[in-house]
């Protein structure tokens, strides 16, 4: 008896029914193809470029965007950190936290104006206090102030006349500090005669400025007051770059030593650079070595035609030198004024010879001839701040309690 599988009727009816099915299951598996690039070939294209621009945007904010985490919280009660840990934090330049306490008449407002532009250029947060007038302040105002600064989103460069805090006495992070000082006898010149006439943006704003100053004050001859010790002629009055730098403490206002190896001390301790407007073109390239995510590009910048236009309306007008007389008496009682400049400048040319700069001037402060070469020093027109007015004192604390830590 034969088997019947083998019958070659048989075989050839199964052949023919297996092609069949096989027909029919690839007419299927095309119409499904087919239907699915028509109608969600539109959708997973969708669906990728949410997921990309998901990809992006938590790149950029250094972490999951919202709409991604209400959708992951929809799906389930797991969230991201539950499954992977704390998103990598964004990745910042240091320093990210900048403070430049701006002394007055120091041309610090040409740094403002840079700071401005530098800061849509390069995207960083610029907070220029617009307050002019205290630069002392109570222990709680010290707080309140550092607090806020800490909070302001890095990186950031937080700008004001304020003398030098110290965020580490009140266990606040201390940001790096930036500074520029000029020759003692000019910066004074410089707010003297400014504070009578202004500048070249209104005839009439030094009025609108000092409206209490009468016509005698006003028209007061400078080697008047030098010679015949007018108050704001004389010390403490001429006892102001050194606070900027020592500090918060009431002995920081005391003309003498101690202020300034504290002013000295925090300079080496806190601050990354201290410039000196004499060579400020020097200063703005140091910056923008050692700063390069706030500063670059800065030189182009400043010796741009349009900014020079907008910088030569704010010069110091009717500027004029005293006598060789009076400019020595000014000189003597300014000499701890003097022993501070000329530390900043020394230490000045000294990074700038570690870059391979060139210094520009290398006259010494401590020769009677450099008063003769005073007016030469500074280039003009130049930024001139706004000069703070006279403060009342804040009241004393415990000189101890502030000593524990300066």
């Amino acid at each position: 008896m034969k088997n019947s599988s083998s019958s070659p009727r048989l075989n050839n009816h199964s052949a023919s029914h297996s092609t069949d099915r096989n027909s029919r299951r690839r007419f299927w598996f095309s119409a499904l193809g087919l239907r699915f690039s028509l109608r969600d070939y539109g959708f997973c294209m969708a669906t990728l470029l949410l997921f990309s621009l998901g990809s992006l945007f938590y790149q950029l904010n250094g972490g999951p965007p919202k709409v991604l985490l209400e959708i992951r919280q929809y799906l389930g009660e797991s969230t991201f950190v539950d499954d992977h840990g704390p998103p990598t934090p964004r990745e910042l330049p240091f320093p990210s936290q900048v403070i430049y306490n701006r002394v007055g008449k120091c041309g610090s407002r040409t740094v403002v104006l840079l700071l401005r532009i530098l800061a849509e250029k390069h995207q960083f947060n610029l907070v220029s206090s617009d307050i002019h007038n205290k630069t002392r302040l109570t222990k709680h105002e010290q707080v309140d102030l550092m607090r806020n600064i800490s909070t302001i989103p890095q990186p950031f460069l937080y700008t004001r006349h304020v003398h030098f805090l110290n965020f580490t006495r009140f266990r606040i992070e201390q940001p790096v500090y930036i500074n520029i000082i000029r020759d003692p006898i000019n910066r004074f010149l410089s707010n003297y005669f400014f504070r009578r006439f202004g500048d070249w943006r209104g005839e009439q704003n030094h009025l609108v400025r000092t409206p209490q100053m009468k016509d005698d004050e006003r028209y007061l001859d400078i080697n008047v007051c030098i010679m015949e010790n007018y108050p704001e002629c004389s010390n403490p009055r001429l006892f102001y770059i050194v606070p900027y730098f020592c500090g918060q403490h009431p002995q920081c206002r005391e003309l003498g030593v101690w202020a300034v190896e504290r002013a000295k001390q925090n300079v080496i301790e806190n601050f990354l650079l201290v410039g000196i407007l004499e060579e400020l073109e020097d200063v703005l390239l140091l910056l923008e070595r050692l700063l390069p995510h706030y500063f670059s590009d800065v030189l182009t910048i400043y010796k741009s035609p349009a900014f020079w236009k907008m910088g030569n309306l704010t010069g110091t007008v009717k500027k004029h030198m005293p006598t060789i007389e009076a400019l020595q008496v000014l000189y003597q009682r300014m000499k701890y004024e003097y022993d501070f400049y000329n530390f900043i400048r020394d230490q000045f040319h000294l990074t700038k010879k570690k870059i391979g700069l060139k210094s520009t001037s290398q006259n010494s402060a401590h020769e009677p001839d450099f008063l003769r070469e005073l007016a030469l020093r500074t280039h003009e027109p130049l930024e001139e701040d706004e000069e703070e007015e006279e403060e009342e004192d804040v009241g004393q604390e415990d000189a101890n309690i502030w000593l524990v830590q300066p």
